[in-house]
């Protein structure tokens, strides 16, 4: 328990599954990595081989490795399973039920389990008369005291699995309040939930609940995402506007019993059908199978039944059949509770553990390592351009002294007052830099006026006028599609104005590097695809809402707002991630410059301090030339030790040795 960790002592065990193994794989990968990272850094900043732009990437880099989240979205109707396979697949080393799976007691609202060192075991809960407030979930998150918190005793299964059954709970109220709260129609009475006896309809107690527990999957980046049926999922736009779409892996369940019904057709259709992401990251589960089993029936007749609703279920929903994976979550938890084998096999659960740690995780290590590869071999170029300034450097001090061998007082003298007046026509030049940065700035401001929140404002003026009016809403959608044009075309116009500075920064490296010997090299522009991509994947899910089944839902200025604060939201964090690309692409370029501008000054003053020893002590000649020397030898010493560092964190992106970390300290 010294690192948090939760042991708990299971009758009898389980034998670890594939998906945890692979997490913890997958933890350790990301870990060492970050290590790497880290210890490359403090390497650089040893030998003053960074600037403020390379220190802030690395920074940059470490954070996204170590902090990772890998996000796992479980959607289905009400009584398909959700709850019982999350304790199957992540607790089942409680030796019991952790989430509410109980005839009767299910999931009423979204919940996400996840890990964060900073806050203690608890549950917290958020009032769903929160919903009659304009603030979206994400500001929600930002105002802890408005929930309800439920301290955890995480070394005591049974009390937490008490505690836990909080997310289950339900209140009533009128028809009128539940359709403020957004759980009734007048228009589509089939969807509403029952009346009771006192003409009431009983509603989830709570909008949301967030479970901070160091479960040791949830310590190494893995967030569950529990999501209640249909009518939550509607009544809550951010879910599919936001968090939905940005899990990296989404498991839709199924009865195997029942098939698709209507309403699991409908949350398929609006809320997941369609979706741009990677096949491997999406799939359907058929739960329950052991519904099937039948001691009348042989095995084989028994299997040819679960293989018949899985090419069914594959057809309706236009997928793969090896997308569809049958399983019996309850067999599943009740094998690993008792270690048997056999049943485990049995329940087929292995199979989906085994397709989520191959889908989700190989990805997301191949995000990871792509964008560290390609980030670290930028940053290889550039210290690489620091170190070859330095050597020429030392080069033409060493020219300009051996020239001085054997000469007299007053040629040794007219050298220093050359130096001295190749400093004073250098730091002239500095007026020249000075209106360069000037206008970079000044188109700096430009790009980041077009991504600022007034801009997204009125991008979305219209489509929040459409949305607010009152009744049905004829013409949104075609308000949506003008919106996210809009959005696009900023996106362009970002990247024509990041062309536009791309260009000034060209020229002007060139004109400095022909007229100062630099070396500055323009970086890299950023690219706005995949933050179009990005558009491209809100309008879809947006789209989902404006169907002619939502007609009704839309109409209610309640609905309608969550709606827009969703939206805006989401593209907001799409905005700050393009102005943080932008930000660190223009510190680049200035780190850069103002780099190379302080070895050249460094120069002139090693020059000058060169010169004047050798007046003043006879052999200071020979001795500042070996002195020289011997800084070369350590410079290409230092440019081996880089490029060897680099690509030994490089290589992490494909393998782990067992000893990586001994290696990575010895070697640093």
């Amino acid at each position: 328990k010294d690192d948090g960790a939760i042991l708990i002592d299971c009758p009898g065990g389980y034998l670890q599954t594939s998906f945890n193994e692979r997490f913890d794989q997958h933890g350790a990968w990301r870990r060492d990595f970050a290590l790497r990272l880290k210890l490359l850094g403090e390497w650089m900043r040893d030998h003053d081989l960074v600037d403020a732009a390379l220190e802030e990437r690395l920074h940059r880099l470490e954070s996204q490795v170590r902090s990772d989240k890998v996000m796992v979205a479980f959607v289905a109707e009400f009584s398909r399973g959700k709850s019982e396979l999350i304790n199957a697949i992540f607790f089942a080393g409680y030796g019991q039920r952790i989430m509410p799976a109980s005839p009767g007691r299910t999931t009423m609202c979204p919940t996400e389990l996840g890990y964060d060192a900073d806050v203690p075991p608890c549950l917290r809960l958020l009032p769903i008369e929160s919903r009659l407030k304009p603030q979206s979930l994400m500001e929600w998150r930002m105002i802890p005291e408005k929930w309800t918190r439920i301290d955890l005793d995480v070394n005591d299964p049974k009390r937490l699995a008490t505690a836990l059954e909080k997310v289950a709970e339900t209140r009533r109220v009128t028809p009128d309040d539940a359709r403020l709260l957004g759980f009734w129609s007048s228009q589509s009475p089939d969807d509403n939930p029952p009346l009771d006896s006192q003409g009431l309809v009983e509603v989830p107690m709570w909008r949301h609940a967030l479970i901070n527990i160091a479960h040791p999957l949830l310590k190494q980046g893995l967030v569950i995402l529990d999501t209640p049926g249909l009518n939550a999922i509607g009544a809550e736009p951010e879910l599919t506007v936001s968090l939905i779409p940005q899990a990296q892996a989404v498991v839709f369940l199924l009865g195997a019993d029942t098939g698709v019904t209507k309403s699991d057709l409908t949350i398929w259709r609006e809320h997941l059908g369609g979706d741009i992401h990677d096949e491997s990251t999406r799939l359907v589960v058929l739960n329950k199978i052991d519904t099937l089993w039948d001691a009348l029936s042989t095995p084989t007749l028994v299997q040819e039944q679960i293989d018949r609703q899985q090419s069914i279920t594959a057809e309706i929903l236009g997928v793969k059949k090896q997308q569809v994976i049958p399983v019996s979550a309850h067999k599943g938890l009740l094998a690993k509770v008792t270690n048997d084998m056999d049943l485990l096999k049995q329940s087929n659960l292995s199979v989906l553990e085994d397709a989520l740690g191959r889908g989700i995780l190989g990805q997301r290590r191949q995000i990871l390592g792509a964008a560290v590869t390609s980030a670290l071999a930028e940053l290889r170029s550039e210290t690489g351009r620091m170190i070859r300034i330095r050597q020429r450097d030392l080069s033409e001090q060493t020219a300009e002294l051996r020239e001085l061998q054997s000469k007299n007082s007053p040629v040794i003298k007219n050298m220093r007052s050359r130096i001295s007046q190749e400093q004073a026509e250098f730091d002239l030049g500095g007026v020249k830099i000075h209106a360069v940065r000037s206008v970079h700035v000044k188109l700096l401001r430009e790009v980041f006026k077009l991504m600022g929140p007034v801009s997204l404002k009125v991008d979305m003026g219209q489509l929040t006028v459409s949305l607010q009016q009152k009744g049905i809403k004829f013409g949104v959608k075609r308000a949506c599609g003008e919106t996210f044009e809009r959005l696009r075309a900023g996106l362009t116009r970002v990247q024509s104005a990041s062309s536009e500075i791309q260009t000034m920064l060209v020229a002007t490296f060139r004109q400095l590097n022909s007229e100062y010997g630099f070396s500055l090299l323009a970086p890299a522009m950023p690219d706005m695809n995949r933050y179009c991509c990005a558009l491209d994947q809100v309008e879809q899910s947006h789209l989902k809402f404006l169907s002619v089944t939502n007609a009704f839902r839309l109409a209610q200025p309640e609905f309608s707002a969550r709606l827009v604060r969703a939206l805006s939201t989401r593209l907001r964090l799409i905005h700050e991630a393009v102005l943080g690309e932008i930000e660190l692409w223009s510190k680049s370029a200035t780190s850069q410059l103002d780099a190379q501008l302080r070895e050249r000054r460094r120069n002139f003053s090693r020059r000058l301090e060169a010169i004047d020893r050798i007046q003043q002590a006879s052999g200071g000649l020979e001795e500042r030339i070996t002195e020289i020397e011997v800084q070369g030898v350590a410079l290409h010493q230092l440019e081996t030790k880089l490029s060897e560092l680099t690509g030994f964190v490089v290589n992490a992106a494909a393998d782990i040795p067992e000893a990586a970390t001994v290696r990575v300290v010895e070697s640093v």
